[in-house]
């Protein structure tokens, strides 16, 4: 099984960033503009859609408040497995680590769903700087 994990550093506060994370069924407004660009809940699922036209259904598998990491799980396409969860960590009061792991089969679609990881990775930095930077010029 494929294992992917990516990091980055976020000029936001982690409960500014939980905030949207938290919100699973507006990530297409709140936390990736430009990367996902529709999501609709069903149920315990979102209906995904990605502005390079790949269209997901995730079930949300837990969203855990005191740990503030989101999990959820998407099968189709060309996936057989994929679950993945998302980690906000405080690093300091404007600081935050995201940890965004994901694991899936088969192995070969390791490269293409890591290189949407990392785009989704820069829109959520962009989109949580800009909204924090707001925040303190208000």
């Amino acid at each position: 099984m494929a294992s992917i994990r990516q990091e980055i550093r976020v000029a936001a506060s982690a409960e500014h960033i939980w905030d949207a994370v938290r919100d699973v069924g507006e990530i297409h407004h709140r936390l990736v503009p430009g990367f996902v660009i529709d999501c609709k809940l069903e149920g315990d699922a979102r209906i995904v859609t990605f502005a390079n036209g790949l269209v997901a259904r995730e079930v949300i598998v837990d969203v855990d408040d005191e740990a503030r990491r989101v999990a959820w799980s998407a099968t189709g396409e060309r996936l057989t497995h994929h679950n993945a969860s998302l980690q906000v960590f405080a690093e300091d009061a404007e600081h935050s680590q995201l940890v965004w792991i994901a694991d899936l089969l088969p192995n070969d679609m390791k490269p293409p769903i890591s290189a949407m990881i990392e785009q989704g990775m820069l829109a959520m930095k962009t989109t949580l700087e800009g909204q924090a930077a707001g925040r303190r010029n208000q």
